[in-house]
């Protein structure tokens, strides 16, 4: 079997993304159809060894296509995934639009592969925050040993979450630093370059920033709605790949040891964690990489059942575009798709 897959925003750096990892992986597709704005009709991306025009989501037909990879941004998906949907083509929505809906599946599929069976309600299943998706791949595993009752997260996320604008802006202030130009900054509310911001999307009435609120409301979707939660969310000037340092309270006790060898073992997890100099991964280290990295595993003596790990991900692989194909090969091995009737 085969499908017609759609990519919705195909010309951003998640979308070529998902293009890549769709050919990377060797997804079974009959054809695959890259669509944008109409200012980005005609732009060539690539697909494997093809290169594909883009064409206008606005006025595309669905009706024969199987499934919809969109990644063109909350406002634009609250506006097109219900109408895909209800031409038959199952959307994978990687915005933030459908996350808390509850007729909406939230899959990491290494953490809760299961509840994607709901999708049915609206054809449409959320796939979670960048720094959310790495977060449960590392905790599930642990969670499903030790029972979680807290956590304490302190994230570190690369400019490329806030799109190629952000990617630029640190791009450009660093040569200004360098060449004593004047530093702009539009992009993010401060200086990126040489700095770190302790602020990630809008501030809510709480003090916490919508990031950090994600990050709660995620892990408990998907994770377990009893475990408490508190979360910082901080912009680093790094280009790609989310750091994440995670405080951990259980249930029950759990040793550094046991935790090690139960992430070795872990779905999409993989261990560095020497204690010596280098013997841990950074994000310069896991970019271009399908693993979520695990190191500085250590027992944490203030609490009880206590332990401290950090977390490292490529947040446009695993944080979207690859946990967007995860979730489409999912249907397809679950037989919860099937091709449809082309036109003749």
């Amino acid at each position: 079997m085969s499908f017609k897959i759609a990519i919705a925003g195909a010309t951003g750096n998640v979308g070529r993304e998902m293009l890549d990892i769709l050919a990377e992986r060797g997804f079974p597709v009959s054809e695959v159809v890259a669509l944008a704005s109409s200012r980005s009709v005609n732009t060539e991306v690539s697909f494997g060894d093809k290169t594909l025009k883009v064409k206008n989501l606005e006025n595309y037909d669905f009706s024969d296509t199987d499934i919809c990879l969109m990644s063109a941004g909350g406002t634009i998906s609250q506006k097109y995934s219900p109408k895909i949907g209800a031409q038959g083509c199952v959307v994978i929505d990687n915005s933030s639009a459908w996350r808390y809906d509850a007729d909406v599946p939230l899959i990491v599929p290494e953490v809760n592969p299961d509840a994607i069976e709901g999708f049915r309600k609206k054809n449409i299943i959320a796939n979670p925050n960048c720094s959310t998706a790495q977060l449960v791949v590392a905790l599930k595993p642990l969670h499903d040993v030790a029972r979680i009752k807290r956590l304490v997260v302190s994230t570190y996320q690369s400019v490329s979450g806030a799109g190629k604008e952000g990617m630029d802006e640190l791009f450009n202030q660093s040569r200004a630093v360098f060449v004593a130009d004047p530093i702009e900054s539009k992009k993010f509310t401060k200086r990126i370059a040489f700095n770190v911001i302790p602020h990630i999307d809008v501030f809510m009435d709480d003090g916490s920033t919508k990031e950090e609120w994600k990050v709660v409301a995620e892990t408990k979707k998907m994770l377990d709605p009893k475990i408490k939660v508190t979360c910082t969310a901080v912009r680093v000037p790094v280009f790609i790949g989310h750091s994440e340092a995670v405080n951990i309270e259980f249930e029950s006790e759990i040793t550094a040891d046991q935790a090690r060898d139960i992430l070795r073992e872990a779905p999409g997890c993989q261990v560095i964690d020497k204690r010596e100099d280098g013997g841990y991964i950074t994000p310069y280290e896991c970019a271009g990489e399908d693993a979520t990295f695990i190191s500085r595993i250590r027992e944490d003596p203030t609490i009880e059942n206590g332990l401290n790990i950090w977390v490292v991900s490529d947040n446009l692989r695993k944080g979207a575009a690859l946990n967007t194909i995860q979730i489409a090969e999912l249907l397809v091995n679950r037989g919860l798709v099937k091709p449809r009737q082309r036109a003749a």
